[in-house]
Formats: structure tokens, C-alpha cells, sequence
């Protein structure tokens, strides 16, 4: 379901392969939610929650553009608030999965398209 299309190759590999990976723990998080066999969920969101906050970590280390930095950090705080919610034990799971993936794909698609666009065009322009 949560894949990298055509629109969000923004032609640097390196982001590029870093965003495919972000839409993989997307879908991970998808196929969960709709996992009927699993009643019990928490600790495979403990584990999603977790690679992603590790990765999102690493993967927006090295960017250098100040704007990027504070979006970065925005998003690193709501993965926070996520796994500090999930420790509370919601009783809802598949609600707070899908919260996840609300935020997580409209993050994804927007900083994508609009703010990594811009430094593709950028860069495409030197």
C-alpha cells in the first residue's frame, strides 16, 4: 500500500533510497492494522515506532539546511510523543496506528514534495 511513486523522487539517490525506506515502515505500519490475526499489537508497534524513530534519526542527521533542521526536529518530537503514548498502554491499537500513519504520510508526501523538491531544484540549478 505505502510505496515511493514516481512523484516523490526528488533525483538524489542517496534522499531518495532514505525515503524509500521511511514509506517501507509505512507500510509496515499499514500491514499491522490490517493484520486480523495479531489481537495483540503493542509490541510490534513498540518495534515500528522504534526503527523509525532510530532511522528518522540518522537519516535526518546530515542535513544542513536550517529549515530542514527544524522540521527534522518537529518530526523526531512527534515520534516521541508517539512512543511516549504507546507507553501508556493505549487500549485502541489499530486507532493509534492509524494516527501514526496519518501523520506519518502526510509528512512524508509533503516534506517530499515541497522542501526536498527544493533543494532537488536547487541542486539540479548549480
Amino acid at each position: 500500500m505505502y510505496e515511493m511513486k514516481p512523484e516523490y523522487y526528488i533525483g538524489i539517490d542517496m534522499i531518495d533510497e532514505e525515503h524509500k525506506q521511511l514509506f517501507k515502515y509505512a507500510d509496515d505500519a499499514y500491514e499491522l492494522l490490517h493484520d486480523e490475526n495479531t489481537p495483540d499489537k503493542y509490541d510490534r508497534i513498540d518495534m515500528i515506532l522504534e526503527d523509525l524513530r532510530d532511522y528518522t534519526a540518522k537519516h535526518f542527521n546530515y542535513k544542513k539546511l536550517f529549515t530542514q533542521k527544524i522540521q527534522h526536529q518537529e518530526f523526531i518530537h512527534k515520534l516521541d510523543e508517539f512512543i511516549e503514548h504507546h507507553n501508556d498502554e493505549i487500549k485502541d491499537q489499530d486507532e493509534q496506528i492509524m494516527g501514526i500513519l496519518k501523520y506519518l504520510t502526510e509528512w512524508l508526501v509533503n516534506h517530499i514534495l515541497y522542501v526536498d523538491g527544493q533543494i532537488a531544484e536547487f541542486v539540479s540549478k548549480m
